[in-house]
């Protein structure tokens, strides 16, 4: 449910922060009031589109935070499980746009990408906007629409997924029967090259171990000859280093005994002693060690003159060569399977068949939510001035079938303009279509999972009796969950458990929105207003007592 709404510098608001109760609620105030603002906000907050136009002339940026309680969001919780952001009991959404154009989304006060705020906010809201009735006329929406009510989009998923597969199998195969020759051709090419290379054998590492072993065996007489010179001068002449300071350290250990200034120098000329003796191990087993081998140094240079001819041969470099090799393979593989043309039918088959048991399985589903719908939807309308109106959904035959399944959706209507169902644009008024929309909306939503629903002046054109019926349905629906109506109709306001008036105040050369609760005889003028419109008399307050006593 949603608990709290909090919006700055939000197009008229500069701020507002508003606490929302549960059941049916109603916004209601003057045309331009800003009414429908405080909507958009709400799906600003939601993950709706954002640009610099929506911040308050004046203001650097425009923030929106929208709290709720997760008690009655099982799915909510499960899909911050999922994503790591788990709350304990509710969950802060917050959204700011820039002047930029730019905006930042978080969940509990974590950066999230806007998606992910999408993904959280289909299992918490729902709006239906005023204009929602004209989307009714497109089959996208008509089918989206039936298989959201049905709880068929993870099978409409899956049949999509197994559409793309099918159809990648067909290309496929289309492909090898088209060129065959080509790919065999050019799968004999990558065979004798793939054999080359693996015949060479060659890896990255031995590439660097090569060059410093050729690097040594190259340099072993200048090493050998540096190694003896060295050990001469440290070591082996009459006036060898060890020996020149191992004297002066004794003497100077000996003189430290007169002069304790002396001692830090002993201790150096020892450390010193101790550093050359291991220099000197270190040198003659390195002089062991290192010698002459003409016949390695051979082979050495043969393996390099190999690596680097083939390296030519294909033009890359010696380190790009066991990559190439790697990509050889795959390309070698794929085309193995792409001049299978056996395999690739019998893939075809395989994928084919796939689709079309998922793709009969949603039909099924359909079918059976199509007439339930009809029949749902059939029997509000009698309550909304339609009666003998007959809505259906009918199932057309996608001749192939589609990444949709094997049908195209479509809403009719029938018994207001003749016996016959037709199309829903083609027989019906704005009035009724604005009606029908409201009863599609009733009922899809009474089977909706989400705990709030938000409907956006979706009585326009509706009045008398028809709009307490309006009202009557959307507080039952409250009964069972979160309802916030923008409406004009003083026919739904009073028949709403709680009632805000949204006002505009001019300030200077700007105007502000401001949200009032109505309770009481506050109330009541409002209702009387909506009733009345600029001239409020005792009758009409008295006819708006009346109506709210209905409530």
């Amino acid at each position: 449910m949603l608990c709290r709404l909090t919006i700055r510098d939000f197009v008229l608001v500069e701020q507002l922060e508003l606490d929302f109760a549960g059941g049916f609620g109603t916004l209601t105030g003057e045309t331009g009031a800003g009414k429908s603002i405080l909507v958009d906000a709400l799906a600003f907050a939601l993950g709706e589109r954002a640009d610099s136009g929506l911040i308050r002339a004046g203001a650097a940026r425009s923030e929106v935070s929208a709290e709720f309680a997760l008690d009655d969001a099982p799915a909510t919780a499960e899909w911050l499980a999922a994503n790591d952001l788990g709350a304990a009991g509710s969950l802060l959404l917050r959204r700011v746009v820039d002047s930029n154009g730019r905006s930042r989304a978080y969940l509990n006060g974590s950066p999230v990408t806007v998606q992910q705020l999408r993904e959280a906010a289909e299992t918490l809201v729902d709006i239906h906007g005023q204009h929602a009735h004209q989307s009714l006329l497109r089959g996208e929406a008509q089918r989206a629409l039936l298989d959201g009510h049905a709880r068929l989009d993870p099978l409409v998923a899956e049949v999509s997924q197994a559409w793309r597969a099918w159809r990648a199998a067909k290309a496929a195969l289309d492909a090898a029967q088209g060129s065959a020759e080509a790919l065999i051709a050019e799968r004999e090419q990558l065979g004798w090259q793939i054999r080359e290379l693996e015949t060479l054998g060659f890896s990255p590492d031995e590439w660097l171990l090569l060059n410093d072993e050729h690097k040594r065996l190259a340099h072993a007489a200048s090493l050998i000859e540096g190694a003896q010179a060295s050990l001469q001068v440290l070591a082996e002449s009459d006036a060898a280093c060890e020996a020149q300071v191992a004297g002066a350290a004794s003497r100077i250990s000996e003189l430290a005994d007169y002069d304790p200034a002396l001692s830090d120098v002993a201790v150096l000329l020892q450390s010193a002693q101790t550093n050359l003796r291991e220099a000197i191990s270190l040198l003659r087993r390195y002089a062991d060690r290192v010698e002459l081998d003409p016949q390695r140094l051979s082979d050495i240079e043969r393996r390099i003159e190999a690596v680097l001819a083939c390296a030519r041969k294909f033009r890359c470099s010696p380190e790009d060569l066991p990559g190439l090799l790697g990509r050889w393979q795959e390309r070698f593989a794929a085309l193995g399977e792409a001049v299978d043309v056996a395999g690739l039918a019998e893939r075809l088959a395989a994928t084919r068949t796939t689709y079309e048991d998922r793709a009969q399985r949603l039909s099924a589903g359909r079918s059976r939510a199509a007439e339930t719908l009809a029949g749902e939807v059939s029997q509000v309308m009698q309550q909304l001035a339609l009666a003998g109106g007959r809505f259906q959904v009918a199932l057309l035959p996608v001749d192939g079938g589609s990444a949709s399944g094997f049908e195209q959706i479509e809403f009719r209507v029938g018994g207001l303009a003749g016996s016959e169902a037709r199309p829903l644009a083609k027989v019906v008024s704005g009035g009724e279509l604005s009606r029908i929309s409201l009863a599609i909306q009733v009922v899809t939503s009474q089977a909706a999972s989400v705990p709030t629903l938000i409907f956006d002046e979706v009585d326009v054109g509706i009045g008398g009796g028809v709009a307490e019926v309006v009202g009557r349905l959307l507080r039952e629906l409250g009964a069972q969950r979160q309802v916030l109506c923008v409406t004009h109709l003083p026919q739904v306001a009073a028949r709403a458990n709680w009632q805000w008036q949204v006002s505009k105040r001019a300030e200077g050369a700007q105007a502000r929105s401001q949200v009032t609760l109505l309770e009481g005889s506050a109330r009541i003028e409002e209702i009387a207003r909506m009733l009345g419109g600029v001239e409020i008399t005792a009758i009409t307050r008295q006819h708006a007592r009346e109506m709210l006593g209905l409530g």
